[in-house]
């Protein structure tokens, strides 16, 4: 089957992605890096900086991967809890923490289903993980349930440039590469052919925005990276809300 229609469902989706990931979880800090340009470190640092987390605060990470942002939220003082649905990813984070004296816990779970009380922490976070979601709408609920109110969310996501020539040279390039790193890594050229493809159905930094405001965020803002090409959200949770 076509990636394209692989993914054209909220359940085809759901499938593929669970699959890809489970298949590059041993490649995932190398890819992220590659991918990157060498800038997802600096990235995530940002996205920490941002959120600001005060000792003794909580945090969710949400799309974990191996653990990049719950672990420097935990090095600021936060209690974390990283969460991804690929078992491997876990194992791996699990694997990096030992060697810590201050570790964030790790679990397996769906961002679209948070097995969380409501208004249970300060700070959510997600790493390239709201595009890869089968019902973005969903997880960002999700997001805004488990927080405080006053709590905070984060995004760092590839963005989809609303100039058409620039979108149409970026994809471009991320399919070629993606070809060739997923032949060598993992002798099919689809593997990372994935990422040009989600954002393609992805709306894009002012769009994820609207939806954070229509699931009950204010004061969203979208905090440009790499020209324009990728995008940290911030979002508050109304003090009001429930």
């Amino acid at each position: 089957m076509p990636l394209a229609d692989a993914i054209a469902t909220p359940d085809g989706k759901q499938r593929y992605v669970r699959r890809l990931f489970a298949t590059i979880a041993d490649r995932y800090d190398l890819i992220t890096v590659l991918l990157s340009y060498g800038q997802d470190q600096r990235w995530k640092r940002r996205l920490v900086a941002l959120a600001a987390p005060r000792a003794g605060s909580r945090a969710v990470d949400l799309a974990t991967g191996t653990g990049d942002i719950a672990f420097q939220l935990a090095a600021a003082g936060a209690d974390v809890v990283g969460l991804d649905v690929t078992h491997r990813m876990i194992e791996l984070a699990h694997a990096k923490a030992s060697a810590l004296d201050r570790a964030p816990s790790f679990m397996v779970g769906d961002m679209i289903a948070l097995p969380f009380a409501d208004a249970s922490f300060d700070l959510a976070t997600a790493g390239y993980g709201l595009r890869n979601v089968p019902d973005l709408r969903a997880a960002i609920a999700e997001i805004h349930r488990v927080l405080r109110r006053g709590g905070t969310a984060l995004s760092l996501d590839f963005n989809r440039p609303s100039n058409p020539i620039v979108c149409a040279v970026y994809l471009a390039y991320l399919n070629m590469t993606g070809a060739i790193l997923g032949w060598m890594l993992h002798r099919d050229a689809d593997t990372y052919r994935y990422i040009p493809a989600s954002i393609r159905n992805y709306p894009g930094a002012e769009g994820v925005a609207r939806l954070f405001e229509a699931q009950g965020f204010d004061r969203v803002v979208c905090r440009s990276l790499l020209g324009g090409l990728m995008t940290i959200h911030v979002a508050r949770k109304s003090r009001g809300a429930s």
